[in-house]
């Protein structure tokens, strides 16, 4: 194969590979008992809110292993579907920039919080993270939510690796 031929070839997206947890991730964060019983908002924000968390504990989990690259796929995963939200809501060209710095600030926001609560696995520092950064309903508290986090992160550790990136997880 002539160098001009391998250099006009597509390559293969290495997202790919990733997709479907990506596509699990926001599956999970839909999950109807994150709203119906741990008192999540089901609000836009809300849903937000969980997809970073849900998307947050399985990037620590993949960070956990060493999966730099892993995780840096899973991220623009998140940033190319935030994109396209903020673009099909109506969010012009100029400003999508300044929106996605704030989401992609929410995200790193949100891992920090939660790996400082799973590194000192104090169930007071997940809640009062959670407390930070997620609209729940009302006067609702986060202590459900915190258990089922943690649940979750826990059964991601129990996982193969390759489960964890195909996809395989549950909440």
């Amino acid at each position: 194969m002539s160098l001009l031929a391998r250099l006009l070839k597509p390559q293969p997206d290495p997202r790919e590979a990733l997709r479907p947890l990506w596509h699990r991730v926001v599956e999970l964060s839909r999950e109807p008992a994150l709203y119906r019983d741990d008192g999540v908002a089901d609000t836009v924000a809300g849903r937000f809110d969980m997809i970073t968390a849900v998307l947050a504990v399985v990037l620590l989990r993949l960070e956990r292993d060493g999966l730099a690259d892993e995780t840096a796929l899973l991220t623009e995963l998140f940033v190319a579907d935030m994109d396209a939200q903020l673009r099909e809501t109506g969010v012009g060209d100029v400003v999508v920039g300044k929106h996605m710095g704030k989401l992609m600030s929410a995200l790193g926001g949100r891992i920090g919080a939660l790996r400082e609560a799973q590194a000192s696995d104090d169930e007071i520092l997940l809640v009062a993270a959670l407390e930070r950064n997620v609209t729940m309903n009302g006067q609702a508290g986060t202590e459900a939510l915190a258990r089922r986090l943690r649940a979750f992160a826990d059964k991601l550790a129990a996982l193969d690796t390759n489960e964890v990136l195909a996809g395989r997880i549950d909440l």
